[in-house]
């Protein structure tokens, strides 16, 4: 809650401190916060769309921060990237069906 509190106070936002730690906010939960949540704990139109807005930014940090565990596993197997799909193809000829019921000569 902390880092919650902490982040509010950066956005200029210290007020809802309270109301987060009130509502039993945390930062594992930020990215889960809808504009009608925001509404309900009381925060204010024009701040909830800050905040929106805020964790957005705060969770696209996160997810292009690069995690040292992944980074530094070697893969146990390369993996083929490519797609393989399944194909049928119908050649049909619509000239034959149509000459074959004229009358012969």
């Amino acid at each position: 809650m902390q880092q919650v509190s902490e982040w509010l106070e950066k956005l200029g936002l210290g007020q809802y401190t309270q109301r987060f730690a009130e509502n039993d906010i945390g930062s594992s939960v930020l990215s889960d916060l809808t504009d009608q949540d925001l509404k309900e704990i009381g925060v204010s139109l024009g701040h909830r769309r800050q905040l929106l807005r805020a964790i957005t930014e705060l969770t696209g940090r996160e997810k292009d921060a690069p995690r040292a565990s992944v980074a530094t596993a070697p893969s146990a197997a390369p993996q083929d990237a490519a797609e393989h799909r399944r194909v049928t193809v119908m050649f049909s000829d619509l000239g034959f069906a149509a000459t074959s019921r004229l009358p012969s000569r």
